[in-house]
């Protein structure tokens, strides 16, 4: 039965996919993939983040189906995709895989998209033979390769020991969200988004994040405490964009410098002033005029369309 209590209406409202399907990772793993836009179409595949879902990326999803066949799968314990006991970055470059060979046909290339936990997805996925195979191009959003409890600055002061130990604690409560109130929406607008984000903007962040069981929300906040992807960064040789923004406290963007400079082929950068963690929603436009960008520069057409 799905959880999700996302917003009905509105540019952040989750389009109706053309299809869904199951995939299938390597553990048993099933894993919840909607594919939308026409089929031929050049593809783009989209790897949401901790505690969102395939509805984080509606208004890239109702951009980009007029003219693009867009896979978004909820990750393990996400969204409509069943928990697992198994949660590792191998697991998460697993399902990337599984998805792909579920998606796409041999040889086809794709544009891939990653947010926060999903761009680390890429990163443990970088080296394995079907991304290679699949990815034409590479979209790193809000995301970072090691360090995130250390370098966050969702805890107000200095860092050192004692920030990092209490950002530990916040990241990893087991507490319960509860329903999406007022109070809540300060909180999470206070440590996920930039402090001019419309209020629809976090209305639709808040509901889709609130509704990931808290269950899931610890396990993998327990794989981002000891994320050690640095050797990842160095083996994505696709062609990489990386975007943050400056305000931006989950991973701040000491993260997408550091990307930037360890990254084989990086293409391009940007720094959004102002901007949070949840990019896609916060600059819908300019996220999906990067995966446009990639797509024209770099993918190619579905054989036979």
């Amino acid at each position: 039965m799905s959880r999700l209590t996302h917003v009905a209406t509105g540019p952040y409202a989750p389009p109706v996919p053309v299809r869904a399907l199951t995939a299938v990772s390597a553990d048993g793993a099933r894993l919840h993939v909607e594919v939308h836009g026409p089929e031929n179409a050049p593809a783009v595949v989209l790897a949401h983040g901790w505690t969102c879902s395939t509805a984080f990326w509606a208004a890239q999803i109702r951009d980009l189906a007029a003219d693009h066949r867009v896979i978004a799968y909820d990750q393990r314990g996400h969204g409509r995709s069943p928990a697992s006991p198994t949660c590792s970055t191998e697991a998460l470059a697993d399902d990337l895989e599984a998805v792909l060979e579920a998606t796409l046909a041999p040889g086809e290339k794709a544009v891939i998209a990653g947010h926060s936990m999903g761009g680390m997805t890429v990163m443990a996925a970088a080296g394995r033979e079907a991304f290679r195979e699949h990815a034409a191009a590479v979209l790193l959003c809000s995301t970072g390769s090691s360090r995130l409890v250390a370098e966050s600055t969702v805890v107000p002061m200095g860092a050192g020991r004692l920030r990092t130990w209490l950002t530990r604690r916040v990241i990893g409560s087991r507490a319960p969200l509860g329903p999406v109130t007022p109070v809540a929406l300060r909180i999470l607008r206070y440590a996920t988004m930039g402090p001019g984000s419309a209020p629809h903007m976090v209305e639709a962040c808040a509901r889709i994040v609130h509704a990931c069981p808290r269950e899931v929300r610890h396990a993998w906040s327990q794989v981002l405490d000891l994320l050690d992807l640095d050797h990842g960064v160095r083996e994505l040789t696709a062609p990489t964009v990386v975007v943050v923004g400056t305000a931006d406290r989950l991973t701040p963007p000491v993260h997408a410098r550091a990307l930037v400079a360890a990254l084989p082929n990086c293409v391009g950068s940007a720094e959004l002033p102002g901007l949070g963690h949840m990019t896609p929603v916060e600059a819908p436009e300019l996220v999906t005029g990067r995966i446009r960008e990639l797509v024209t520069t770099y993918a190619t057409i579905k054989e036979g369309a």
